[in-house]
């Protein structure tokens, strides 16, 4: 029998076996197989890694503005150029069909694009003479080390949503990405190393709780960046933020579109398909309840209905729509929300269950699976059930979906679909929901914004990436500022270079 491959971790520029010898399967989910095995840290580990960042912290904080640009050039260019064979480790390791994975890589792309900006966006102000001969002006300056802990959905896409703004503000980076896909974040690391990033400013542990734990309570990282569930993103805060770190703590979500009857159906069909079954709809920003305002339903479950007809469930890399779940264990949760969902009285208009697909038998797939007519007591309304489903909830007016939506625990992303232009404004002043889509399915922000929801969406200091970002992972120093005597540079008649 052929031994599989170990995933190690990335410590200090390098590979590293560290100290646990615990380890975890990393399957092929359009297989159903094993295809590797990844080291799983324990808080030695940790504290190694946590040590190369804090030895490298000093140099990195103070290496100059341009010289981090150049890196983060560097990075930017060689990962446009293999996003190809990136995108080959999502679909193996996560799932997600090829245009997916190339898709997830371009929004990542749009936060290191954005970070090439860092001298810029992390500029001072100044205020000259605020008293006689006093000046007062503020310094924007990293934290020091800080840990980022990312999840399975989005392997490359939400490490950089962080790592890229970290680093070029000066911080020094522990990443623990989830133990179910975790080759894309050493892959990255060594990129990062291959465009010159000096040894340990990027380092990346892998393992489960216990790794998390050490990250959450190591004195010597000062901030967490985290995304995930809703239970685990509480727990992350807290926990975090009793030991005095910052934290920003990206949890669930249940999104509502709300389809009024002026609204162009054909649009809203094609946007329920794409946003609620995308990635098997293992997304936080998937769509997965369609609030149709009535007399709308029953010709928008029809023309639904009719588009999942067309989709070909399959493996990733051979074209198809939809690819499997992540787990057996995983698919096996979503699918039970099939028969709870009957059982509580809803109408199961498309069973993904038993389909025929385009790969191997054993592969963890469940197809598009559409409920109409479900009650928002059915725990398939509450909860985030993470995978291909989409509800169906009728209601008699605007106002009626616009309550619905607002009482939901959740508020990361919403949409609406009409042709009234009165009605959007309405309703993106009224939904209590931090992400709002109009006409637009899945509003993920430019990189230039930031992205995170509200309520039991968002814990935590600030949100993702933008100007948040930039806020997160800095802290201001405002200096006030008098001179007696003037100085003189000497003189030098050449052109002046940044160094």
């Amino acid at each position: 029998m052929t031994e599989l491959p170990v995933i190690t971790h990335w410590i200090d520029g390098a590979p590293a076996l560290g100290v646990s010898t615990r380890t975890a399967p990393v399957y092929n989910p359009a297989l159903g197989a094993v295809a590797k095995n990844v080291l799983l840290a324990d808080g030695a580990d940790v504290d190694t890694a946590v040590a190369s960042a804090q030895a490298a912290y000093p140099l990195w904080r103070d290496t100059s503005q341009a010289k981090r640009q150049g890196i983060m050039f560097n990075f930017r260019e060689l990962l446009n150029a293999r996003k190809g064979d990136l995108a080959d480790i999502l679909t193996a390791e996560h799932g997600k069909v090829s245009s997916d994975a190339l898709g997830e890589i371009a929004r990542g792309l749009e936060v290191v694009e954005f970070a090439l900006g860092m001298p810029h966006l992390s500029k001072g102000e100044y205020s000259e003479n605020v008293s006689t001969g006093v000046d007062v002006y503020t310094l924007r300056q990293p934290l020091g080390v800080v840990g980022i802990i990312s999840p399975f959905n989005f392997p490359a896409m939400v490490p950089l949503w962080f790592f890229p703004i970290a680093i070029a503000a000066g911080n020094t980076v522990v990443l623990k990405p989830s133990e179910k896909d975790p080759s894309a974040s050493n892959w990255m690391a060594a990129l990062m190393t291959e465009a010159g990033l000096p040894n340990g400013v990027l380092n990346v542990v892998h393992g489960d709780k216990e790794a998390v734990d050490a990250l959450l309570v190591h004195p010597d990282v000062q901030a967490i960046s985290f995304v995930g569930s809703t239970p685990i993103a509480k727990y992350i805060y807290e926990t975090a933020a009793h030991h005095g770190k910052r934290v920003q703590a990206l949890g669930g979500a249940k999104n509502h579109m709300l389809v009024l009857p002026d609204a162009d159906l054909d649009l809203a069909a094609d946007a329920a398909v794409n946003a609620g079954f995308g990635s098997a709809g293992e997304r936080c920003m998937a769509i997965s309840v369609v609030v149709a305002v009535e007399p709308v339903a029953d010709e928008l479950v029809a023309k639904i209905t009719e588009r999942l007809k067309g989709l070909k469930v399959g493996d990733g890399m051979r074209g198809c729509d939809m690819g499997p779940l992540i787990t057996k264990v995983h698919r096996d949760k979503v699918a039970s929300y099939i028969d709870l969902a009957h059982t509580d009285g809803a109408e199961v208009v498309v069973d993904g269950r038993g389909i025929e697909v385009d790969g191997d038998a054993n592969g963890f797939w469940l197809g598009p699976t559409l409920f109409d007519k479900v009650s928002t007591d059915s725990d398939a309304y509450l909860d985030e059930i993470f995978g291909p489903v989409l509800s169906i909830v009728r209601v008699a007016s605007y106002a009626e979906g616009l309550a619905l939506i607002n009482r939901s625990r959740y508020g990361n992303g919403t949409a609406i679909f009409t042709n009234d232009g009165g009605a959007a404004r309405r309703f993106q002043n009224e939904v209590q929901v931090g992400m709002i889509g109009i006409n637009v399915p899945i509003p993920v922000p430019v990189a230039y914004h930031s992205f995170g929801g509200w309520k039991d969406s968002l814990f935590g200091d600030a949100k993702a990436y933008g100007p948040a970002g930039i806020a997160f992972y800095t802290r201001e120093k405002a200096i006030t500022s008098r001179w007696l005597d003037p100085s003189h540079g000497g003189i030098n008649l050449g052109f002046p270079q940044n160094d």
